[in-house]
Formats: structure tokens, C-alpha cells, sequence
């Protein structure tokens, strides 16, 4: 515990709450809005910029050597058990915190111009930076409490934001959706928590870690099952929900309910990131089942592969992004599946950035086009609005994996670490993420053609009207259909809009500084962060006793072996199979939407039953509707009907409100009214007394 400050490292969460608190205690009406809109962004923008500032120092430090692990606060001790609040801050925290409060400084900036009409503005501010307190709650932790503190605390925020718009039934589905969803995951997420603290007698990270090798031994009671490997599946479990993997990935493409702001927010930099920086925090543990990696990697093909192509069909810009993003949080648990920990995270900052700088490209896009989110409307942007137009397409080039760009270095090192792994499932492994090079080139540069070159698409009656009145009533009954066309709902759709899209004659226009500045500075770290970090975090000493991997795991050997610098990294790359898929994407997707467009349409009519397929995500919200949510209903009829009608209004209240008046009833018969009536039972009463204590005094 050297070198760092543990009263700074606090003002680290403590300054974007007190921004939440000042914005959503004396911003809103609740409160009589006494600070106004400029105190609001004022004090939550400061609290986050303090919060950065910090972090980066603190990072600096680290890698300086400096490190601090201890208790700030210490709660309660329940039967030996210290329940804290503590930091651990080394390299992975230090690095996560730099993220996330880079990525939130962003886009508080953001806000300001794409929510400046909104009248929830102060609102949104509170809810942002009270999220950024959550996450950073959850990565500067050093204990097991705390670390579920803020996994529910960022679910808890993120339900608020995906449902800011909260007289939208849309986006009361997406919001309860995505609570719902996230539950399933923590229940396995807190049995994990729950198996450790039963066996290791300690929620402290390094006291479990110290007993790792105690704990490999054991078994689960009543079976064979190893502990640590459930022990390990049920914390995977939990981050399958946080980061959206299949299964568990079916609510967040409906959180683009929300505003851009926190599309760019929650899927890129903090909730979603927050079960791979879980596992990677875990390492210890899973290095002990070889099972549960297994089952970390497959989960993460599917991930990477499927949702991929799901990416291909859609037409709103954002979910576009959305699927993206599912299909890079599949690279990052592929990545951890491998025993490529360092790989992972490497992914998770660069994806921070770049995908963070997509959504609020989009968000971009959005404004110049009158809130219309349809791609099919939009085309030839590029001289409209040109520095939304570089920026997106830096972002793009980062996302497919092109050489000497951020996203480059650490996907090809994930595809490199996979292809060094043996562990069962690395052969499918394998191929998912290579094909995954080409779907994601395909789907992206898709959307950039559509978006920014071509035929301009706009200002003109056209075929691809978003307004369905009839989505939002069916989704608040529950129609798992109602929701799956993007084009039925927009972000901005409520009663005091006149209209969506560019009116016959309008013209896109740049987006103000405020939208852009944010884009210019997350388009920087997008380019050249990948170049300059690899070497430190893959192949250096950056994660040196905080990264732990097995003897027998030796993929990152494999690729410290082959590393020859960033630069001869680059060129090799020119060579490699996934350069030529993602060449091969971009080359498809410029042929199919600029060139011939009759391709897609002749595959449409030749293959409409697998487009129906994909269009309906493979029916996995259908099934979600038909299973969970039904069976939640029936539980929850089956509770009321019985638990609440029957046992507790029928037995428990009105059954003892009988036994009373029944009893009452008989009391009365006693009460006659007549002296020797009651002398008479006195009489009795006391022969009976005599009788009962007759044995005690002949005693």
C-alpha cells in the first residue's frame, strides 16, 4: 500500500455524485428547481471532470509502482464477516476508472446539445453522473459487497435512463425488460458470491484469492462438481447478463428506448463492460477451471457470431450500434474464454472509444436528420455534415479491425489468442470470429454507405415511415412483436413533435460544437490508443500481479512471441486472413448498397425465410414472451390467487376475523343476565379449583 492518497482516491466517486445530487436535488420541479440548468450541467460536469483528472493521475502513479488496497469505511462485522467499503486501485482499476470517466466527461459534453429541448435535461444530468458514481464504485472495489453494490446500482441507473422518456410505453417495456433480464443474471451472479463467502469465510478479493487453492479441492455438497468451477459459472452467469451474451442478451438492443447519450454511456465504457472486467478481476479463480473457461468461450462465440448477424438487417442507426456492440462483447468473453485476460480488456478500452464515438456519431446523424433514425432515408451526408462524416468513419475503420487503428491491435490479438488456445470449443471459437470479421465489416460500412454516401435519401415522401401508432400499445400489453421493427418506434417520437425526417426542400446541417467537440476528442484515442498501448498491457509488466494465468494456459505466450512492435504488427496484418474478410465486408457491402442494389434484393426474395429469421432475432424475445414472462405471470396469478386471495385475505385475515366472531358467539351464550346463573358457575369454578390442587396438599 504505497504512493496513493485514499482521501483523493475517494473524491473520485464522491465528485460525480455530489453533481447528481445538486442536479437531481435542486434541478428537477420535485425540488422547486432552484439550481436551473446551468448550475446542473455545471456541477455534474465539474464532479466528472474532477473525477478524470484524478483517475489519470492515479494512472500515472500506477505505473509509477504505485499501488493502495484498504478499507475507507467499515460497516459492520456480522459473525467474523468485515462488511467494508474498500479500494483496490492498481493497474486494471486505474485504467478502468481513466475510461469510464473519459467516456462519461464526453458525453455529459454531449448532452448539453442533444438534450438542450428536453425538458428532463437536469434530470438526465443527475441520472448520468449518478451512474458514473456506480460504475466507479464497482471497479475501484477490493471486496465482493461492494463490487454488488454497484453491479446493481449501474442496473438500477441504467433502468432509469433506458426509460427516461417514461410516459412512452416503448420505453417502459425496454426499461422493465432490461431489469428483468439483468435479475436472471445477478441470481446466479450472488449464488457465486454466496458459494465463495460459505467457503472462504471472507468477501475480501485477496483473502478468497489466498485460498484458491483450498477452494480447487472441493467439491460442491450432494455432488462431483467441482466448486470452483460453479462457483466460477455462476459469476460468468451474472456477468452474461451485465454484458449481454446469448441468452442473456435480448434487452439491450431495446435500450436505444433511451436518449444517444446513454446508448453511448451504458454500451460502451460502463454497464456492459462491467462483467468483463468482473472476470478479468476474478482470473485467479477461473485459471482453475479449465470447465468454466470452456463455457466462457463458447458463450462468447455465439455472442460474437450471432448477434453479428442480426447487425445486417437492421435499418435504425442506433441498433445498428447496438448489435455491434453485442457482437464486440463476444470478442472480449471470447478473449477471456482463451486465458487472454490482458487480450480482453486491451479490447474493452479500445471498443470504449470507438464505439462510444459511433453512438454519438449517430446521435449526430440524428439531429441533422429531424430525429429520423432510418438509414433506408438518409444518404449523401458527407457534405452536409463533415465532421460527423470523418469521425463515424474513423470509428468505422476502428471497429472492422483496420490496420494501425485501435480496434486492429486488439482484435487481432483476441484472433490470435484464440487460435494459440486448446481449451474444448476453441474450434468453433475460431471460426466465429473470423467469420465475425466479415459480418462486422459488412454491417458497418453498410450503414456508413447508406448513412453518408449515395443518393440523398431525404426530404421527400418516401416508403419507410416510422410512424406505427399501433407499436406502443401493443408493446405495453406485452407484444414481444411490437418492438422488434426499429422503424415503429423513435427515440424522440411523443406528441409535441410535428414531424420526423426533412421536410420536402430541408437540408442536413453539422451538429453543434457542443455534439461535435465530443466526436473529435473520442475520434483520437480511436486512431492511435491501440498503437501505443498494446505493447505496455499485452507484452509489458502492466498487469503484473493483478492478471494471473495458468502454466498450462499459454496463449499469450504464443503472442508475446510473435510480437514485434506495433508497427511490424500493422504490416503483418496487411497479410493475415482477418484483413482480406474485413476488406472482403467493406468490398460486399459497397457493391451490394452503392453499386447493385438489386443483390440484397434478390437475396431477400430468395432467402425471405432466413431474413424473417434474423428480422424476428431468432425468436429469442418470442420465446423470452412465451417462457419467462409468461411464467412469471402464471407464478404471479398463481401468488395472488392462492398466497394473497386464499391464505393470507381468505385463511389469515378473514378466516380470523370468523374464529373470532365464532368464538364471540359462544362467549355470549354464557351471558344471560341472571345473578345465579353466574353464581352458579362461580360455584363451579371453584369446586374445580378444589379438585385440580386436591394431589398438591395431600403432598
Amino acid at each position: 500500500m504505497t504512493g496513493l492518497n485514499p482521501n483523493l482516491l475517494l473524491a473520485v466517486p464522491l465528485a460525480p455524485l455530489a453533481g447528481s445530487a445538486i442536479a437531481g436535488l435542486f434541478g428537477t420541479k420535485f425540488f422547486g428547481n432552484v439550481a436551473g440548468r446551468k448550475v446542473s450541467t455545471v456541477a455534474t460536469i465539474l464532479g466528472v471532470l474532477v473525477a478524470f483528472l484524478i483517475s489519470f493521475q492515479t494512472l500515472m502513479q500506477v505505473m509509477d509502482g504505485a499501488t493502495y488496497n484498504g478499507t475507507v469505511y467499515r460497516w459492520m462485522t456480522v459473525a467474523g464477516i468485515d462488511l467494508v467499503v474498500g479500494f483496490q486501485i492498481d493497474s486494471l482499476t486505474a485504467m478502468m476508472m481513466c475510461v469510464v470517466t473519459f467516456v462519461s466527461l464526453m458525453v455529459h459534453i454531449y448532452t448539453i446539445g442533444y438534450m438542450a429541448e428536453d425538458e428532463g435535461y437536469n434530470r438526465f444530468f443527475s441520472y448520468i453522473s449518478l451512474f458514473t458514481f456506480s460504475m466507479l464504485m464497482l471497479v475501484m472495489s477490493n471486496n465482493f459487497l461492494q463490487l454488488f453494490f454497484g453491479w446493481e446500482a449501474v442496473g438500477l441507473v441504467s433502468y432509469l435512463l433506458i426509460g427516461f422518456w417514461y410516459k412512452r410505453p416503448t420505453a417502459i417495456f425496454a426499461n422493465m425488460k432490461a431489469f428483468l433480464v439483468n435479475r436472471v443474471g445477478d441470481f446466479g451472479f450472488i449464488l457465486g458470491i454466496g458459494l465463495l463467502l460459505a467457503y472462504a469465510g471472507t468477501m475480501d478479493y485477496q483473502e478468497v484469492f489466498a485460498k484458491r487453492e483450498q477452494l480447487a479441492t472441493l467439491t460442491l455438497p450432494g455432488t462431483d462438481w467441482m466448486l470452483i468451477t460453479v462457483a466460477c459459472i455462476c459469476l460468468f452467469i451474472g456477468a452474461m447478463g451485465k454484458s449481454a451474451q446469448f441468452p442473456l442478451h435480448v434487452w439491450l438492443p431495446d435500450s436505444m428506448e433511451g436518449p444517444t447519450p446513454i446508448s453511448a454511456l451504458i454500451h460502451a465504457a460502463t454497464m456492459v463492460t462491467a462483467g468483463i472486467f468482473m472476470v478479468a478481476r476474478m482470473s485467479p479463480l477461473f485459471e482453475l477451471s479449465d470447465t468454466a473457461l470452456s463455457f466462457v468461450l463458447v458463450i462468447g462465440s455465439i455472442t460474437a457470431l450471432f448477434m453479428g448477424f442480426l447487425g445486417i438487417i437492421q435499418n435504425d442507426i442506433k441498433r445498428v450500434v447496438a448489435y455491434s456492440t453485442l457482437s464486440q462483447l463476444g470478442y472480449m468473453t471470447v478473449a477471456l474464454g482463451a486465458s487472454a485476460y490482458s487480450v480482453a480488456v486491451f479490447h474493452l478500452m479500445t471498443h470504449a472509444f470507438f464505439k462510444a464515438l459511433l453512438f454519438l456519431g449517430a446521435g449526430s446523424v440524428i439531429i441533422g436528420m429531424h430525429h429520423d433514425q432510418d438509414i433506408r432515408n438518409m444518404g449523401g451526408l458527407r457534405k452536409y455534415m463533415p465532421i460527423t462524416w470523418i469521425t463515424s468513419l474513423l470509428g468505422s475503420l476502428a471497429l472492422i479491425g483496420t490496420p494501425l487503428f485501435s480496434g486492429f491491435y486488439s482484435k487481432d490479438s483476441i484472433i490470435e489468442a484464440v487460435h494459440a488456445t486448446h481449451i474444448a470449443g476453441a474450434g468453433f471459437a475460431n471460426f466465429a470470429v473470423l467469420a465475425g470479421v466479415f459480418v462486422t465489416a459488412f454491417y458497418s460500412f453498410r450503414m456508413y454507405f447508406l448513412v453518408f454516401h449515395g443518393k440523398e435519401r431525404f426530404g421527400q415522401a418516401h416508403a419507410h415511415d416510422h410512424h406505427d401508432h399501433h407499436a406502443p400499445a401493443k408493446a405495453a400489453h406485452g407484444d414481444p412483436h411490437a418492438l422488434h421493427d426499429s422503424d415503429a418506434h423513435h427515440e424522440e417520437e411523443d406528441d409535441d413533435h410535428g414531424h420526423h425526417g426533412l421536410a420536402p426542400g430541408e437540408k442536413p446541417h453539422e451538429s453543434p460544437f457542443v455534439v461535435w467537440f465530443p466526436l473529435v476528442m473520442l475520434a483520437i484515442p480511436s486512431v492511435i490508443i491501440g498503437f501505443l498501448a498494446i505493447g505496455p498491457m499485452l507484452h509489458g509488466d502492466f498487469f503484473k500481479n493483478v492478471i494471473f494465468v495458468g502454466e498450462s494456459h499459454h496463449a499469450m505466450r504464443e503472442l508475446a512471441a510473435e510480437f514485434h512492435g506495433p508497427l511490424a504488427m500493422a504490416i503483418h496484418g496487411l497479410m493475415t486472413a482477418p484483413f482480406w474478410l474485413a476488406l472482403g465486408g467493406v468490398v460486399a457491402a459497397y457493391y451490394c448498397y452503392m453499386v447493385n442494389p438489386r443483390v440484397p434484393a434478390w437475396f431477400y426474395d430468395k432467402f425471405k425465410f432466413l431474413h424473417t429469421l434474423l428480422d424476428n432475432k431468432y425468436y429469442m424475445d418470442a420465446f423470452n414472451q412465451a417462457v419467462f414472462a409468461k411464467g412469471a405471470r402464471v407464478l404471479g396469478n398463481g401468488l395472488w390467487q392462492v398466497g394473497d386471495r386464499t391464505i393470507i385475505d381468505g385463511f389469515l385475515v378473514n378466516g380470523s376475523a370468523k374464529l373470532v366472531g365464532w368464538f364471540s358467539s359462544l362467549a355470549r351464550l354464557g351471558q344471560t343476565g341472571y345473578i345465579y346463573h353466574y353464581a352458579f358457575v362461580m360455584i363451579i369454578g371453584i369446586l374445580g379449583f378444589l379438585v385440580y390442587f386436591l394431589p398438591f396438599w395431600h403432598a
